[in-house]
């Protein structure tokens, strides 16, 4: 079977004449221009005229030789907006026609609603691509159309079509990178800029990435470049798409959704010309020079295309639509004798509308008989701001909503931190109804409900949200709903945010037995808590405490805790209080556990216990020595006990970002090896998302340990860095040797289908605490 041509074949066999070719263009696009044309005159029947009065002027140029050579739909959407444009301008007498032909529809249109638009560096960036790059990028994100929709316009497999957009895209980015390094005011921005193109690919090697972290952090310029690299398709929608399509584009995406492309062939031509000779006369002035044009072009394509020519009365020479010399001086067409019908006032631009994309999920996991968390993320793509919203939120049976321990809400609601506020939400139904005033073009919000989930919750369908503003509506539902194992979220916010964690062990081996020291500093071939009777580890040395240690937590100054939450776990089944002292505080205070988890290991029981210490960390400086003590613990050989303090923190240093923090006390080892644990809610990003884990009972001498966030096997960055065994007693904020407590960071893209997967086929571990923060759109 012979393979559609493509628009830059039609175009060549255009100019050589064949009018065929180019009614089969007249056949791929004329929905887009009626749909743009719709959004900018009223009246099927000017609607029409603006459209045969566009195809007809680029006709004209493709038959002198000029005109697109790949990308048609854009060059057509740019000349049915001057169309239009100086349409208006000859009815209200502003212009002749002869000032209406000097312009070169092969750049945009400088519309005067959007005066300064063409100069933004992304619009910049794309007009310098070449012109197949342009086409392959409007389509496939700006238009959203789907590679196989695609495929025919550039002579191309879908697959094709999806790797020339990836290369569109690179390319596009580093167009973008090389104008800011030539406009980079500042010298230490230059070498993070050339690096970021790399970067966001996770091209990059790990010191270089941290450098580019390090200043992105504090250069407000440099982290809005990096999110224009992220998401470069949102730059696409919210620039180029006006750019091209006007102050209309919302609208006119909308409506070329909801329509298919008309037939018309080689005849079009004909029908062309017979509805330009019927213009009414206040029109004629306009489409006189498009009626020469057509007349001259049909004569030359009839005669190829062996259609029968119409009879036509004599008509001047074409006036050249591109710039004349500048001897040449065009000469205005006469204006017909007639008196001129009523001339109506300008139409006005209609104002930019807004474009809502919706999505929900459960933040990890819902997973029977825990309490998890539900996010309805909500963003405005269009170019103008939507009216009052009205989310209504469907959740599976046997998933319940918290109430709310604030007077005044009926639901248990978690405030974004540095995202647009302003929800309310009430119960209704089986779900939730919430509201909120408008959302701003280009701008996201997010409202995040605490659920409780019952043991007998079937499996199923997701929650769904339905959001209408002002007539304008958008419906999601989650693709995962009630799981039966996974991680459920203990917490979650979006905006500046960053998780940290760190932790330290209770016990140690004896001090007077040989080779403690040296395992202590992780050194010789006795680093396991398996190999020693394990002791307290007393560091305070002082009389309120037997079992005691401190580690560092180390954050920016102008940082504050968000949410803070105390882990703590030992050998045993017998859970009890902690003693915490925060930086810069001389006494502990007690904390007792606000949930508690016993498990089985292999040597006996173990527990994890949760304590929420925000108000804590909130009254202290977060930055510095965290104490914890005796909690209850049992010495011994192949003993634990140990804790962690998990962080979610903001500052206006901080890169915009999805956190949450998952908590499970899950065994991973012997009789189940892998365990994977879905990341439900985080959306996939180019920038890596950093992970912290808590863990218990590793042994650093017993390899098999491994973790994936879904690019294979990832390397922590504190320990012996070995991917092959993350978990080696080894923990953030403390040198040295941390028996049978980890603590780690790593970081890895997300991708599609996030999920945290984790192995042990040698140790048998107790994996307690994932926190998470990836980058998203602000």
């Amino acid at each position: 079977m012979e393979s559609p041509r493509s628009d830059a074949d039609l175009l060549k066999e255009a100019r050589a004449g064949d009018a065929t070719a180019y009614g089969r263009l007249y056949e791929r696009h004329v929905a887009a221009a009626r749909a743009l044309a719709r959004q900018l005159v009223r009246g099927e029947s000017e609607v029409e005229d603006v459209v045969a009065e566009s195809f007809t002027k680029i006709l004209d140029l493709v038959g002198r030789g000029g005109g697109p050579e790949s990308g048609f739909r854009t060059y057509l959407l740019t000349v049915v907006r001057r169309t239009v444009y100086d349409r208006s301008r000859v009815e209200s007498r502003q212009v002749t026609t002869g000032e209406i032909e000097q312009y070169d529809p092969g750049v945009p249109f400088a519309d005067p609603a959007l005066v300064g638009l063409e100069r933004s560096m992304i619009s910049r960036a794309f007009l310098s691509l070449p012109e197949r790059w342009r086409a392959v990028l409007w389509h496939t994100e700006v238009e959203k159309c789907k590679p196989a929709e695609v495929a025919p316009l550039l002579g191309l497999s879908a697959n094709g079509v999806a790797a020339l957009a990836y290369r569109a895209r690179e390319g596009l980015r580093q167009a973008y990178l090389q104008m800011h390094l030539r406009a980079a005011p500042q010298h230490e921005c230059r070498p993070v800029l050339g690096k970021m193109g790399a970067y966001v690919r996770g091209g990059l090697a790990r010191r270089d990435s941290r450098a580019v972290d390090d200043h992105v952090n504090g250069c407000e310029e440099c982290h809005g470049v990096l999110l224009e690299l992220t998401d470069v398709n949102r730059g696409l929608r919210v620039i180029v798409g006006p750019l091209i399509a006007g102050p209309v584009f919302g609208g006119y995406a909308a409506a070329l959704a909801k329509t298919g492309a008309a037939g018309g062939g080689a005849g079009w031509l004909l029908r062309l010309l017979g509805r330009l000779r019927r213009t009414p006369s206040r029109q004629q002035v306009v489409a006189a020079g498009g009626v020469a044009v057509a007349s001259a072009a049909v004569a030359a394509f009839v005669l190829v295309s062996g259609e029968s020519p119409v009879a036509r009365p004599p008509v001047p020479a074409p006036t050249p639509l591109a710039q004349p010399p500048a001897s040449v001086r065009p000469v205005p067409l006469p204006v017909p004798s007639e008196p001129p019908a009523r001339v109506p006032p300008p139409r006005k631009e209609p104002p930019g509308r807004p474009r809502l994309r919706a999505t929900i999920g459960a933040l990890g996991a819902l997973v029977r008989a825990q309490p998890g968390i539900v996010g309805m993320r909500l963003r405005n793509d269009g170019d103008g701001p939507s009216g009052e919203l009205a989310a209504t939120v469907e959740l599976p049976p046997g998933v319940t909503l918290l109430p709310s321990a604030r007077r005044g809400q009926g639901v248990a609601l978690l405030d974004p931190v540095g995202a647009v506020d302003g929800w309310a939400c009430r119960q209704s139904g089986q779900g939730a109804r919430c509201a909120r005033q408008p959302l701003a073009a280009g701008q996201g919000t997010a409202v995040f409900l605490r659920v409780l989930v019952s043991g007998q919750a079937p499996e199923g369908a997701g929650p769904a949200v339905r959001v209408d503003a002002d007539g304008l509506h958008v419906k999601a539902r989650a693709e995962q709903g009630v799981r039966t194992v996974g991680a459920s979220a203990r917490f979650a916010t979006e905006g500046r945010v960053a998780v940290r964690a760190i932790g330290n062990t209770l016990l140690s081996c004896p001090e007077e037995h040989d080779g403690c020291a040296e395992a202590r500093r992780r050194q010789g071939d006795q680093r396991d808590n398996d190999l020693w009777p394990m002791t307290a580890l007393d560091q305070d040395a002082g009389p309120a405490t037997t079992a005691s240690s401190a580690a560092r937590l180390t954050l920016p100054k102008d940082s504050r805790v968000v949410w803070a939450g105390l882990y703590w776990s030992a050998s045993g089944a017998a859970a009890g209080p902690v003693k915490v002292r925060a930086p810069g505080r001389r006494t502990y205070v007690s904390v007792r556990p606000d949930h508690v988890t016993t498990l089985d290991m292999p040597l006996g029981p173990a527990y994890q216990a949760f304590a929420d210490v925000t108000a804590l960390a909130g009254q202290a400086r977060p930055s510095g020595l965290w104490w914890a003590a005796d909690p209850p613990m049992a010495e011994g050989a192949s003993s634990h006990a140990g804790w962690s303090l998990v962080v979610i923190v903001t500052g206006p240093r901080q890169p915009y970002s999805q956190a949450v923090v998952l908590d499970t006390a899950t065994v991973i080892g012997g009789p189940v090896g892998k365990v994977r644990m879905p990341l439900g809610g985080l959306g996939p990003a180019a920038a890596p998302a950093r992970a912290e884990l808590v863990t218990w009972e590793g042994d650093a001498d017993l390899q098999g340990d491994k973790v994936s966030l879904g690019t294979g096997a990832i390397t922590p960055e504190g320990g012996d860095r070995d991917r092959a065994n993350v978990f080696d007693g080894s923990s953030n904020g403390v040198r040295g040797m941390t028996f049978g407590v980890d603590v780690d960071t790593v970081e890895a893209e997300l991708g599609r289908d996030p999920g945290l997967t984790i192995v042990s086929d040698k140790d048998v571990v107790l994996f307690g605490v994932a926190a998470l923060s990836v980058r998203a759109r602000s």
